[in-house]
């Protein structure tokens, strides 16, 4: 009975082992428009199979405050002809950001083998001018695609594997301001349905940061703000205790 319980438990551990492995399971496909772009978290390794010429779409989230780089390799055929590739990263209204650092186009040699590309974007504001095309919080795209390729090249059969990651920048870029609404497709958009039926929109990307969205409305800035406003009192008070008798004639 006793040996019946322990080869029970250990069942019942592998089989939570395996639920959380398949729930953590990395994407292997890519979208081939933004609209079907697949969706990652960061940190999360995603890959994909494809043919020389296609388009690659995936997209994750990013909040106020951090900075993402986004990396890319793509495995080539063994015989091939030079051709270059180039990692281009979108915000949630489809316009192109550029790249703080990386080699975001890169030509591969003949016959190599693979070809790394790297995007750092700068940092994601909270709130930026309407004219500006500062990055801001919500959905991004990563498009990889070949830009020279010989007529012989195209259509031969590629892997590539795209991961993103984030750097929190902190206080430094905050920013006095924050979005209603993060960058995210068809947060607004609600149907007649979906109006009777709960107050919360149809949203077409289900992607967000793990701790939600914050929008810049917190950062480290308020806590040194506070420690500043702090020592400026104890400066205010120390100065009145040690000049406070200065003027008064004596005697007094």
């Amino acid at each position: 009975m006793r040996i019946t319980r322990v080869l029970s438990a250990a069942l019942l551990m592998l089989g939570v082992a395996a639920g959380s492995a398949v729930a953590a399971e990395a994407p292997t496909q890519a979208g081939t428009s933004f609209r079907t772009a697949t969706e990652i978290d960061q940190d999360q390794k995603a890959t994909a199979s494809g043919s020389a010429g296609d388009y690659l779409y995936w997209s994750f989230p990013a909040d106020a405050g951090s900075r993402p780089t986004v990396k890319a390799t793509v495995d080539l055929p063994e015989a091939h002809a030079a051709e270059t590739w180039q990692l281009d990263v979108y915000d949630g209204l489809r316009r192109r950001q550029a790249c703080q650092y990386g080699a975001q186009t890169r030509t591969a040699a003949q016959d190599a083998s693979s070809v790394e590309l790297a995007c750092t974007l700068r940092t994601v504001r909270g709130w930026s001018e309407p004219w500006a095309n500062d990055p801001l919080p919500g959905t991004y795209y990563i498009r990889l695609t070949v830009l020279d390729l010989a007529t012989t090249d195209l259509g031969l059969p590629v892997s590539a594997a795209v991961e993103v990651s984030s750097k929190d920048i902190g206080g430094s870029a905050a920013v006095d301001g924050s979005l209603a609404q993060p960058l995210v497709p068809g947060i607004a958009v609600k149907s007649a349905e979906t109006e009777e039926s709960s107050s919360s929109p149809a949203v077409l990307s289900a992607i967000e940061p793990d701790d939600g969205w914050s929008s810049g409305w917190w950062s480290d800035r308020w806590v040194w703000t506070a420690i500043g406003g702090v020592l400026a009192a104890l400066a205010g008070i120390g100065g009145y205790a040690l000049t406070r008798g200065a003027g008064r004639p004596q005697g007094v």
